[in-house]
């Protein structure tokens, strides 16, 4: 068994409070707008995108889309 935490009322020293950067559950439960479009890529940059989704364990047309969106947003 896990030895206890014995709490004590002492100074913890220096604290940095950083500003609450996380989604609400309202946003993260919200599904992006998604157009269906076709498009031909590069038999490499699929098998890419595959091999690093299978990594990550996600989907590799998440894993493009998402690329899409950071460029658009760098560029807007």
């Amino acid at each position: 068994m896990k030895e206890r935490i014995k709490y004590t009322d002492e100074p913890i020293g220096n604290v940095k409070v950083v500003s609450d950067f996380l989604p609400s559950p309202e946003e993260l439960a919200l599904k992006d707008e998604t157009v269906k479009v076709t498009i031909a890529l590069s038999k490499s940059s699929v098998e890419f995108f595959k091999k690093e989704a299978k990594k990550y364990n996600t989907q590799y047309q998440k894993m493009i889309r998402r690329l899409l969106d950071e460029y658009t947003a760098h560029q807007t």
